[in-house]
């Protein structure tokens, strides 16, 4: 079973929000680099919403991700958000999901057969 994180990220002004993007950069290099069990995190500028980022984290299970929540680059995330001004608030979600494949099958239609009951 894997772990999804997906958060919106508001901000004052498209500026301010690009602004995050840049400075977390690093941050979620060193995420993806330096932590076990992180298979994406990613912080990017939505395209269709000027003052807002959108997150997705994919961890491979629970134990890396509560351990994730206790590394110096969460610590230092949360500090870039607190400190790049424009942070107005963060909707957040944590699902629980386990891999059923590709989302197209061969003949390249989507594969309804894997989103019902396993």
């Amino acid at each position: 079973m894997s772990i999804i994180i997906t958060a919106t990220l508001s901000f004052e002004t498209e500026n301010d929000r690009d602004n995050a993007v840049r400075q977390t950069s690093p941050v979620q290099a060193a995420t993806r680099a330096d932590e076990p069990g992180c298979l994406a995190y990613c912080f990017a500028a939505d395209p269709a919403e000027p003052t807002h980022i959108q997150v997705y984290e994919l961890w491979t299970d629970a134990a890396n991700l509560a351990r994730h929540f206790d590394h110096p680059n969460y610590a230092k995330m949360v500090e870039v958000l607190h400190n790049v001004g424009g942070f107005l608030n963060s909707e957040n979600r944590l699902f629980a999901a386990d891999d059923r494949g590709p989302v197209y099958g061969d003949d390249g239609k989507f594969r309804f057969d894997a989103v019902g009951e396993q």
